[in-house]
């Protein structure tokens, strides 16, 4: 079985490379906004519907699972769920993940679930890419809207329906990004303490207070048209963020009723807000990029801005120095 998962291992990385260059020799970059029909092979889909909704939806969230994995929690409950946003080109990035922090068999006796998020690609080459890669690794979900920036929150509302359609019983959910290096133990240990009583409505992260920016030019430019108010409420940065997963059905009900906002992180908040959950600071929680130092990095839970080799040099330090003090 190992040599069958490696061979095809070895044949997706290949036929990775293939694509990426045929990709960048042959097809200019696009900004597709559209639709057109993803070329998939057989998928396992499931729809759901959740009861107690009052009133008409505004945002319906109609969107089918191209690719899914409805028994990852069938066997045994997972302590952890890991949502990891990512896109079609990132294959590097995951398999980094999956063969350093991600890896879900990294602590005996927790059970840990690492799956990666996105939508559909404009080009039926990486979809299909990403389907073989989904039929080696069973970690990957997709749903049926174009992969973009601005489609990100529907890409962290789909983590949120998977957790509470399809594991509802995990005791917490970590969304995070594919440039994000977790330390594990950190996270593990001395948050989420796996000896100690689940916590209910629980969200924590690094808490920003902020407003819009109403600078065309910026990235993260907020028309007043779209959000008129002047400060946004408390919100986690979406580089990581934890919370129990009673949170994940709360958040994805309260989003049908929500306008929605391009900016994922501001309308995480916006929706913790109708819900009265507050988000709380912690400072291991880290969005911005820090030079690698073994006693740095023993002291936080995410850093920004990590490459696919920098994740492999950082882990396998950390890993080989357990012993040593700072």
């Amino acid at each position: 079985m190992a040599s069958k998962v490696s061979c095809l291992y070895v044949l997706t990385v290949v036929c990775w490379a293939s694509a990426l260059w045929y990709l960048s020799i042959t097809r200019p970059t696009s900004s597709y906004t559209g639709h057109r029909q993803f070329n998939s092979i057989s998928i396992a889909r499931k729809n759901v519907s959740f009861g107690n909704i009052r009133t008409r939806p505004i945002n319906p969230h109609s969107f089918d699972f191209l690719i899914n994995e409805p028994n990852k929690c069938e066997k045994s409950v997972p302590f952890l769920v890991i949502l990891i946003s990512t896109t079609h080109k990132e294959f590097d990035a995951r398999q980094a993940i999956r063969e350093t922090w991600g890896d879900e068999n990294n602590f005996k006796g927790i059970k840990i679930a690492t799956l990666f998020l996105l939508g559909k690609n404009a080009d039926p080459v990486l979809n299909q890419m990403v389907e073989q890669e989904s039929q080696i690794f069973h970690d990957i979900i997709v749903e049926d809207f174009i992969d973009s920036y601005h489609n990100l929150t529907l890409k962290t509302l789909m983590g949120m329906r998977w957790v509470a359609t399809f594991c509802s019983k995990a005791k917490y959910v970590m969304k995070t990004d594919s440039d994000i290096f977790v330390n594990m133990d950190n996270l593990i240990y001395k948050l989420l303490k796996p000896n100690t009583k689940p916590r209910r409505r629980y969200f924590t992260g690094y808490v920003i207070n902020g407003g819009p920016i109403r600078d065309v030019r910026s990235k993260w430019y907020m028309p007043r048209d779209l959000y008129p108010d002047s400060n946004y409420p408390p919100f986690c940065s979406g580089t990581g963020y934890i919370f129990s997963a009673d949170v994940a059905e709360l958040i994805y009900k309260t989003s049908l009723h929500t306008r929605l906002l391009h900016l994922e992180d501001v309308y995480v908040g916006l929706c913790l807000r109708k819900l009265g959950i507050h988000p709380f600071q912690n400072s291991g929680f880290n969005h911005w990029k820090m030079a690698y130092s073994l006693c740095r990095y023993r002291r936080v839970i995410t850093v920004h801005q990590i490459t696919p080799e920098e994740m492999h040099r950082i882990w396998n330090d950390m890993s080989s120095k357990k012993h040593l003090r700072c």
